[in-house]
């Protein structure tokens, strides 16, 4: 039996106001500004205002993704949260917490993933899988919230590569026999050899919260060993983003040459252009540097698709390709044939 087709019918973003300027970061820092601007090509991040907790936020990009559509929460069968666990309390089922906050509808059930700035391509690939092997599921949300801003200690220098964590939240509805914007292969990588090389010391079993962790700045991110995973990492990271894309779009039926849009994540500036180039891709007209708003995880995807569509990069008929690589590591992409 043929596969159903499987298309991404809307999306929605949404940006807290509140701001982190390249500025305020280089007096908390210490990092010049130049450095903090051209070097983490970062000129101000979203941070998260009173009532922009994590579920909350995907809450928000999910009734613009539904808003979109033109669709009710009762026309979702399935609710997927690919959003952060750093969200309103810990142990809660956030897919079911978001589905708390639409209303409850009464057709949808939900569930949670992780794979940190992976996991909403982890969702995408899941939710096209569960499509096309239940024909009960039609339409399925998958969401996320994002704040890891808040685990950034600006003091310390072991975790400046993370200064750019930002916060937002973003939605996609997925649908069934829709042969618009047509979602293709979805590839994924991961290497166990860095599980430990980034984490928050404190709050799991190994070291339980505590008074003495909070004063000692255990319960933020933290890399033990910076050297040895920049050492380690580098360039690796870049020939997995290389390898990653060109997993997906050998599933899909192109190559590399067939790219019109590469919808990368935030990272340094030179490791965006150096990824961008590989793989035969002008880093800025056809992708988009979010350096006024900083890494959100694994929303950057969906973030910058909104980003190419509004600045006319994205085009009917266009390949575009969402990147992702997260912490554990990770990396991710994912090949839609838009309009």
């Amino acid at each position: 039996m043929k596969n159903r087709t499987v298309g991404l019918e809307s999306w929605g973003i949404y940006l807290p106001s509140e701001k982190h300027t390249s500025k305020y970061i280089s007096q908390e820092t210490g990092i010049p500004i130049e450095v903090i601007e051209d070097k983490f090509g970062l000129k101000s991040k979203t941070v998260p205002g009173k009532e922009d907790h994590t579920v909350a936020m995907g809450a928000k990009a999910s009734y613009q993704a539904l808003e979109r559509a033109n669709i009710t929460t009762n026309d979702i069968d399935l609710i997927i949260w690919a959003g952060e666990v750093y969200a309103e309390r810990p142990m809660m089922t956030y897919g079911i917490k978001l589905q708390q906050l639409l209303g409850n509808p009464k057709n949808a059930w939900a569930f949670d993933i992780n794979q940190r700035c992976g996991t909403f391509l982890v969702g995408m690939l899941l939710a096209k899988s569960l499509i096309q092997t239940d024909p009960q599921i039609n339409r399925v949300l998958v969401a996320s919230g994002y704040r890891n801003s808040d685990l950034i200690n600006y003091k310390n220098p072991r975790s400046r590569f993370m200064i750019s964590l930002a916060a937002s939240g973003v939605a996609a509805v997925i649908r069934a026999d829709y042969n618009k914007n047509e979602i293709l292969g979805i590839s994924a990588i991961s290497d166990g050899r860095f599980a430990d090389d980034v984490y928050v010391p404190a709050g799991g079993t190994v070291l339980p919260i505590s008074v003495k962790a909070i004063e000692e700045d255990l319960i933020y991110l933290d890399v033990p060993d910076p050297e040895g995973l920049k050492e380690r990492l580098d360039q690796f990271s870049m020939d997995s983003f290389v390898k990653v894309i060109d997993n997906a779009l050998g599933l899909s039926g192109y190559t590399r040459k067939d790219i019109d849009y590469l919808a990368l994540l935030h990272m340094k500036r030179s490791a965006f252009e150096y990824v961008a180039k590989a793989v035969g891709v002008n880093p800025y007209s056809q992708a988009t540097y979010l350096e006024n708003i900083g890494h959100n995880g694994q929303n950057d995807g969906i973030i910058s698709l909104e980003y190419g569509l509004k600045e006319g990069k994205i085009k009917n008929g266009d390949i575009v390709v969402l990147t992702a690589a997260g912490i554990g590591w990770a990396w991710n992409a994912g090949v839609i044939k838009w309009g």
